[in-house]
């Protein structure tokens, strides 16, 4: 069969923070992308505000090189997928292998394969697809490069790969610097034998396949991402699988539900570096941009008028935790801030509030979000968005919180199915990377919550490697205590492990909570007095309702406290009048981490300005007597 040879797709799969946005990096300097006098940032391709902010990828993005080969030859196109580490974007990284031939596997030469490397690899291996190894960040001084290559292939192995697929070819790099080798160095240096990345891109060129297509095959694309713009609205990412695409063409849209409509392509775009790029045609391989099919999906084709004939649909791993989001309904709402001075008043006209704003803006989520999905509740203000994890539900949530909106969100729960008549729920696999000192708090911490230890290693570093199978509800809260408990030195990775019978009841939060039991600003003096009670989360001056949770208690149940009073002021002087107490600086929850706090009566009211965490039913009396009634039965 006919092959392009002057074009190769590949895709870049690794765990979090294992260094795939700093080789693309590399990989586009070194082939010429840019001139010499432009200003270049770090991780060019984490190019949304919440990536650069977090550290992480979410989302797929693909680019394209021109690498000239050192022997004269021809230029050729390496169309480069750089994937999500985390497994909660795992829809992005199943929609970037659809794009591509084959995948680099990249690994830290110290940390080795942790949960998202199995992550990636699982879906590489299950597609078929050619792995080449990448040994990245040689030059760490705890670096042990031949077990962590021993590592790889026992993964492999675990993930019943073929033959063909554990032959693998293994390069080692350090992405930072630039340089890559196919020679093992030294552990705790940088590949001596080379300068740049050019044993790399050969590595890509030789051992990822050319695009084979049929020349008598009729048109088809595969609709692989949306983006959008505001001159040519919605643009659709595919993938050319068969034919030519051109612009001005007309084409056969084949919808989700089979029905097929005629459209006009009226813009043909190619990448190049990170520049989109107006094209006229599109050939087998090539990955390409097109305008002028407003409502087009991501898995739906594009193919031939005369003969259409539809790919197989993208299909993403079901949800695993879901969270209610509903329109802000505190006593707050709309009120910029603290709602005082003109600032604030002129903020709150952009403010979202309305239930069909909400609705509208989650509907536009699932657009480009393939692992989402977005229910119905018994309430028309509010709805249950399902999703891979905890982290990509709260992406979204600050993403909206960014653009305007006020939300209430739930407590996250787990997405439960019916196995033989019996309730099953998620399960994952928690890797967990702790000093020896640290075991028993962490074995104690998992035994609360249910996990059963499947593996243990000692590389006799002093860190101790844990693996444990535990119920997705027990890791709900459990990175804040995590880290509190190893003194910040721990690091924790989970991976969805499939479902099995429910775990029975757990009781993962001890502490109850202090409540606000009337309207105002905090005072300091109140504050004061109630410090020795629990830790506190407001500052002076903040304002709070009745209802709203503005502490931990330091006993387990929940506490009704009055943090507006103020001090009484007479015209006798006291004693005590002049003693000040130092108020110990209250503690500040980030989104996730009042996601977490949250209990099953509790949840988050989440606005631009603030993070409050509240009672779900906020009247007092109300809270007490369904308390009482509870209690009698």
């Amino acid at each position: 069969m006919p092959t392009r040879h002057d074009i190769r797709n590949v895709a870049i799969v690794a765990h979090v923070d294992h260094g795939k946005t700093t080789i693309v990096d590399a990989m586009l300097k070194q082939a010429g992308a840019f001139a010499a006098h432009q200003q270049l940032d770090d991780r060019m391709m984490d190019s949304n505000d919440l990536e650069r902010e977090k550290g992480i990828t979410i989302l797929a993005k693909n680019t394209a090189v021109k690498y000239h080969p050192k022997d004269g030859g021809a230029p050729i196109t390496i169309n480069i997928i750089d994937t999500p580490g985390h497994a909660d974007f795992g829809g992005e990284v199943e929609r970037g292998l659809s794009m591509v031939d084959a995948v680099v596997l990249l690994v830290d030469a110290s940390e080795g394969p942790l949960p998202q490397t199995r992550f990636v690899l699982r879906k590489a291996l299950q597609q078929r697809k050619p792995v080449i190894l990448c040994i990245n960040k040689t030059d760490r001084p705890d670096s042990r490069i031949d077990e962590v290559v021993n590592e790889t292939y026992d993964l492999f192995l675990d993930l019943d790969a073929d033959e063909d697929q554990i032959e693998f070819p293994i390069v080692y790099a350090c992405g930072r610097d630039g340089v890559a080798s196919l020679t093992k160095p030294e552990n705790g240096t940088v590949p001596a034998d080379s300068d740049n990345l050019e044993p790399f891109f050969s590595a890509i060129l030789e051992h990822v396949p050319a695009p084979v297509y049929d020349e008598e095959a009729p048109l088809q694309a595969h609709v692989t991402n949306l983006d959008a713009d505001n001159f040519l609205g919605r643009i659709a990412l595919l993938r050319v699988e068969q034919g030519e695409l051109r612009k001005g063409q007309t084409v056969a849209w084949i919808k989700r539900d089979g029905s097929i409509s005629n459209v006009r392509i009226t813009e043909l775009m190619m990448t190049e570096a990170l520049t989109r790029k107006p094209a006229e045609v599109a050939g087998p391989g090539d990955i390409c941009a097109v305008a002028g099919i407003p409502d087009i999906m991501i898995g739906e084709t594009l193919a031939d008028p005369e003969n259409p004939i539809a790919l197989p649909l993208i299909t993403v791993d079901q949800p695993a935790i879901s969270m209610t989001i509903g329109t802000n309904t505190s006593p707050l709402v709309g009120r910029g801030g603290t709602g005082k001075g003109a600032d604030a008043k002129s903020a709150v006209k952009q403010r979202k509030v309305t239930a069909r704003q909400v609705k509208d803006r989650l509907d536009r989520e699932l657009i480009g979000n393939v692992s989402l999905r977005v229910l119905d509740t018994e309430r028309p203000d509010a709805w249950e968005v399902q999703g891979r994890g905890e982290l990509a539900l709260a992406i979204l949530v600050e993403q909206m919180r960014r653009e305007g909106f006020e939300l209430t969100i739930g407590k996250p729960q787990v997405v439960t199915k019916e196995v033989d008549g019996k309730i099953h729920e998620p399960v994952e696999r928690l890797t967990v990377d702790v000093p020896e000192e640290h075991m028993g708090a962490v074995t104690q911490l998992m035994g609360v919550r249910k996990g059963r230890m499947d593996n243990m290693s000692n590389h006799g570093s002093g860190w101790v490697r844990m693996e444990f199978v535990v119920p997705s509800r027990g890791l709900i809260g459990f990175r804040t205590e995590f880290l509190t408990n190893t003194r910040g030195t721990g690091i924790a990775h989970s991976i969805h492990e499939g479902h099995e019978p429910w775990f029975g009841t757990l009781t993962t939060r001890n502490n109850g909570s202090l409540v606000a039991d009337r309207a105002g600003a905090v005072t300091a003096f109140a504050m004061t007095n109630l410090q020795e009670r629990g830790v506190l989360f407001t500052d002076p001056g903040t304002e709070v309702y009745e209802g709203m949770i503005v502490g931990e208690n330091s006993r387990s149940d929940d506490m009704d406290v009055n943090i507006t009073k103020e001090k009484k002021l007479t015209n006798m002087r006291s004693a005590s009048a002049d003693s000040f107490e130092a108020i110990v600086p209250p503690r500040k929850l980030s989104l996730e981490q009042s996601l977490e706090f949250c209990r099953d009566d509790e949840c988050v009211e989440v606005t631009p300005e603030a993070v409050r965490i509240r009672k779900v039913v906020l009247d007092q009396n109300q809270r007490g007597r369904t308390a009482s009634r509870a209690k009698n039965g």
